[in-house]
């Protein structure tokens, strides 16, 4: 006899990356969270709308996972154009970005993912297309050399980046609306996981929701990334409701704790405390002990240590503060404190 007693999802034959698009909010309504900003595009959208031309530049700029390229579809709908979707380490040199823009159309929008990786030549093309409207196209080699002027269609271009300080300002400044996107509070999560688990057809209680939304780092993604792993867990126990039992052992299972910190971070904090006496330690030494790149250390685990309070950045190098050494249920030495202060000539 069939088991009738498990889960169903009216998207359940999708699979991950299918998933998660179509949890993706369609319109300015739908999306939770960044109330400053919707309300800020809202006005461009309409305006525009009003005047009857495409909307400025828009750049987006924030830490990953918290709705960017959802706000570049949610533009294309608002305003009913077509939305061409690129990323600047896709685009290798000026005439990849040249042919991208000769074939938009009248209002169309381009968006252009970590758009601060742009190679120069290409950054360098854009601030004619974005201002003007128009790309030279150099034609022949040295002294006989042709540029050809190439009128373009307007078109609003949209660019996200998670490191806005490492645009040029002269691309920067072409940009009409800068939205700074921040991170979510346990509340606003709270609201995405159950309209989530709505979406995705799943009963689940108010308290699994709480618990899932605590320990997503502020982020929107890891929420439905963590809501299916617990989705995962109460299916294979043949459950039709996610409870907070089934929230709890499988954010264990997969190494999410209390606070939000996964294996990495967990790693980087103990080896921080336990091999280098809480620091200050070098992040390359750090990364090292961990067994991970630099890279890795710094751009995924060290913001949310850092944001979260368990970790510190100081001239002589990272070093755990009195939160991380009691995360890891350890007592902090006396000396912690005095090492935020300690001036960058003692080195």
């Amino acid at each position: 006899m069939e088991n009738t007693d498990r889960l169903i999802s009216p998207i359940a034959g999708l699979d991950e990356s299918a998933a998660e698009g179509a949890l993706r909010p369609k319109d300015l309504h739908e999306f939770i969270g960044q109330e400053r900003v919707r309300q800020q595009i809202d006005v461009l959208l309409t305006a525009a709308k009003h005047r009857g031309t495409s909307a400025d530049h828009i750049l987006l700029s924030g830490p990953p996972g918290l709705g960017k390229t959802t706000l570049a579809l949610i533009l294309a709908a608002e305003m009913d154009t077509p939305i061409r979707i690129s990323s600047g380490p896709a685009i290798t040199h000026a005439g990849d970005l040249a042919s991208i823009l000769s074939s938009l159309v009248e209002g169309e929008i381009l968006f252009i993912d970590e758009i601060h990786r742009l190679p120069r030549p290409a950054e360098e093309l854009l601030y004619l297309a974005m201002e003007d409207f128009r790309v030279d196209i150099v034609v022949g080699k040295g002294p006989g050399a042709t540029a050809i002027p190439l009128e373009l269609p307007r078109f609003t271009l949209v660019g996200a980046t998670t490191r806005a300080g490492l645009l040029p300002s002269p691309l920067r400044d072409r940009f009409g609306f800068t939205a700074q996107l921040d991170f979510y509070a346990e509340s606003e999560l709270a609201q995405v996981v159950a309209r989530s688990a709505a979406l995705l057809g799943l009963a689940i209680e108010a308290k699994a929701i709480e618990q899932i939304a605590s320990r997503s780092r502020g982020t929107p993604r890891i929420a439905n990334r963590l809501l299916r792993r617990v989705r995962d867990y109460a299916q294979v126990k043949g459950s039709n409701k996610l409870s907070l039992d089934h929230a709890n052992a499988a954010l264990e299972m997969y190494e999410v704790d209390a606070a939000g910190l996964d294996r990495l971070d967990r790693s980087v904090l103990t080896a921080l405390i336990e091999r280098f006496g809480g620091g200050p330690v070098g992040l390359s030494t750090l990364a090292i002990a961990v067994g991970e790149e630099t890279e890795t250390v710094e751009s995924v685990a060290e913001p949310f240590l850092v944001r979260n309070g368990f970790m510190a950045r100081t001239p002589r190098g990272r070093v755990a503060t009195a939160q991380g050494w009691s995360h890891l249920g350890k007592t902090p030495p006396a000396t912690t404190s005095s090492l935020f202060d300690t001036p960058l000539n003692d080195a």
